[in-house]
Order: structure tokens, then C-alpha cells, then sequence
């Protein structure tokens, strides 16, 4: 969310059905040699809960507390983790600002796809770093949308990341936070940092149709959408161009997609 409260993406089923495929192996690969049996782990901005879920499984018997600001989607959470039978996984909803914890309560403090979308993402790693015990580690990582790459490129498809940009930067995010992360965390006051780079790609016929719904999908049906008009940024006839343009490269043989991503992992002192 940015500090004003408005979270870009919104949580329309184009835009879950993103949340709901990510795990720990495919989206904090980073982070997995500081999951060890025993850690408190605290997972910012965790939606439906399936990385908090999988880092639940991996720290156990220590414990994992989901935080998220849309009480809706923490119901969710909680149903997949009983679903997995996962015990050792709570679910809160919380500011990432003003974190209703003590000082220094946590071995890791995680964000995925969060700093991104904030306001103050500097303040809001200066509250993950006080939550966070000495010692232990405060990692994020966020996507890059200037280095998104794709391939063939319709015509219809290209308006759809200027316009994206004039949503998320209205709403006072960043969408190019994977380059900023390294520089964030410095300001936040964190020195012992670790920076890396990964990426999605979807390139199967399989991923490419179900990337084109959620992407596609979400510049017609989600608040990105909705923003978008609202703001005369597109009218309805540009986002269903749009449209159309993720669905002409999902259908294309040789269609392809990559995503990169910035990680951080900032040992506190």
C-alpha cells in the first residue's frame, strides 16, 4: 500500500491469481539459507499467505507471522495454511509503518513486491529494521518494470506499461524498485547489505496464457483499470486494446516474457 492507502493492484482475481502462485522456491529463493529450523519470521505485506505458508514449513518448530493491511485476504491466507496443515503460521493485519511489535522480536523481516508500491519505502525499512533483532536479516525483493522484456510485441500491447506507470506513480509507488532497493535500505540506515538480481519468465503456452489473464486481465477488470479511467490516463476502448495485445502474444508461438527482479538482504548490526 502507499501511505495514503491505496494498494495499485488492487485484489480482483487477475491479480490473486498472481499472489496465489508464488512460493518461496520461485519468489525468495534468496532468502532460503536464512529460513532455518527455529527462526521467527516476519512476512510484510503477505496477501494469501502461500510464501508466508512455505517459509512456515521450512523454519519450523519456529514461527512465521503474516501481515497484511486488507483483512479479505488474510481470510484466504488463513484457509491455505490449514489447507497444508501448517501450524505454525499467524496471520495479523498490520501497517508497515508503525509494526505493532516490540524491538527487536524477529530473526528475518521479509517483503515481497511490497517496497514498491509505498509512498515512503525508506521509512517503511527503517520500522522492518527496529522489528528485527540484531544479528538477524531484513530482505525484500521487488520487480523492475523498466527492464521487462517481451517478445513478439503487438501493437496493441505496447501502451500498457506507460499506462501502468501513470497509475502506480499516482498512487505514490515506484515500479522501478528493483534498481532502488540497494539505495533505499542505505537510507533506511542499513550498511551490511547483499544485493541480488532473479527473474520470472513465462514462455510455455501454458504460462504465457495464464501471465496474459493476469496482466492482460487486470488492465480491463482490476483497479489498475479503474485508476487508469478515473484518472484520463486511458479510456475503456485503450485498456481493451490493451487487452487484446497480451492475449495476440500469449497466443504467438514464440512468445516470451521476463521479469527481473532486485533483492536485498541487509544484516542488522
Amino acid at each position: 500500500m502507499s501511505e495514503s492507502g491505496a494498494y495499485t493492484h488492487g485484489h480482483h482475481p487477475t491479480v490473486l491469481s498472481s499472489h496465489r502462485w508464488r512460493t518461496v522456491e520461485n519468489s525468495a529463493a534468496y532468502l532460503v539459507e536464512h529460513l532455518r529450523p527455529g527462526a521467527r519470521v516476519l512476512d510484510v505485506g503477505c496477501g494469501p499467505g502461500t510464501i508466508t505458508v512455505g517459509m512456515a514449513e521450512r523454519v519450523a518448530p519456529g514461527h512465521v507471522t503474516g501481515l497484511d493491511a486488507a483483512e479479505e485476504v488474510l481470510r484466504e491466507a488463513v484457509r491455505f495454511a490449514a489447507q497444508r496443515r501448517v501450524g505454525n503460521v499467524a496471520f495479523v493485519t498490520g501497517d508497515v509503518y508503525a509494526l505493532d511489535f516490540p524491538d527487536d522480536t524477529f530473526d528475518v523481516v521479509h517483503a515481497h513486491q511490497v517496497l514498491q508500491h509505498l509512498a515512503d519505502p525508506v521509512r517503511a525499512l527503517r520500522e522492518m529494521r527496529r522489528v528485527c533483532q540484531p544479528g538477524g536479516v531484513v530482505a525484500a525483493r521487488d520487480a523492475d518494470f523498466g527492464t521487462m522484456a517481451w517478445y513478439p510485441e503487438p501493437p496493441g500491447m505496447a501502451a500498457w506499461l506507460p499506462v501502468y506507470y501513470q497509475v502506480a506513480r499516482g498512487n505514490g509507488g515506484e515500479p522501478d524498485a528493483g534498481r532502488r532497493l540497494v539505495s533505499w535500505a542505505r537510507r533506511a540506515g542499513l550498511t551490511d547489505i547483499t544485493a541480488t538480481a532473479s527473474s520470472w519468465s513465462f514462455a510455455t503456452p501454458e504460462e504465457r496464457r495464464w501471465w496474459s489473464e493476469s496482466w492482460g486481465g487486470r488492465m480491463v477488470s482490476s483497479a489498475v483499470a479503474d485508476t487508469a479511467v478515473a484518472r484520463g490516463h486511458a479510456t475503456r476502448d485503450d485498456l481493451r486494446r490493451i487487452h487484446r495485445g497480451w492475449q495476440e502474444w500469449a497466443a504467438a508461438e514464440d512468445g516470451w516474457f521476463a521479469v527481473a527482479h532486485g533483492e536485498i538482504v541487509c544484516r542488522v548490526g
